[in-house]
């Protein structure tokens, strides 16, 4: 007898660096993982929220709605003391909608100038909300905290990850292997929560 086909879970991003971890922390789910483009949806939800579970609760109802599927989405954003928590929830859209990673960290670099180290601490944080169709929603949030580096190192990763040095590492987020960012990252630390949740529900069809 073959063995059920397991439901699908959406995660609401085509963002290939963010998919990529999320089909590696969410392996054992009981859920086959789909992108929105696998799907042909092409939604743009307006991140209008001011916190990260706001934004993360948007876009999961939105795309939980437009196709069916358990959805899971994630905001996740860079905060800086230095700079009272910017850039935050506009991490993406930092300098400007469509900026590179590298156009985003020169204009940071370029805010924190002639700050001293010890004064540029920082974390990144991941809040991953869980839409159900129905309009249920469970929000999961981790926080990895470190210190913005003085210039880029390492070639791994994506995002903000080249500036933020783990001094009990002794290295950047982009210097880390894949299995080391996904122990320690901000990411990672959301996913284990949601991965528990998601193992506990008794999917159907």
């Amino acid at each position: 007898m073959a063995s059920p086909v397991p439901p699908r879970l959406l995660i609401a991003t085509n963002n290939q660096g963010k998919l990529h971890e999320y089909r590696s922390l969410l392996s054992d789910v009981p859920f086959t993982l789909v992108s929105p483009a696998e799907l042909g949806l092409d939604i743009a939800v307006a991140e209008t929220g001011t916190t990260f579970e706001e934004n993360a609760r948007l876009k999961a109802l939105a795309l939980a709605d437009a196709c069916g599927l358990l959805t899971l989405a994630d905001d996740s954003g860079l905060e800086v003391d230095a700079l009272g928590g910017a850039p935050g929830v506009y991490s993406a859209r930092y300098a400007g909608e469509h900026a590179t990673d590298r156009e985003r960290i020169s204009l940071l670099l370029e805010r924190l100038r002639g700050i001293p180290e010890d004064k540029r601490t920082a974390r990144f944080v991941c809040v991953i909300a869980i839409a159900a169709p129905d309009g249920k929603v469970a929000l999961f949030r981790g926080e990895c905290t470190g210190t913005i580096a003085g210039e880029p190192k390492g070639s791994g990763g994506f995002g903000y990850d080249p500036v933020f040095y783990l001094p009990e590492l002794g290295r950047t987020m982009a210097e880390l292997s894949p299995g080391e960012k996904n122990r320690l990252s901000h990411r990672a630390r959301a996913a284990a929560k949601a991965r528990e949740y998601l193992k506990s529900l008794r999917p159907e069809g």
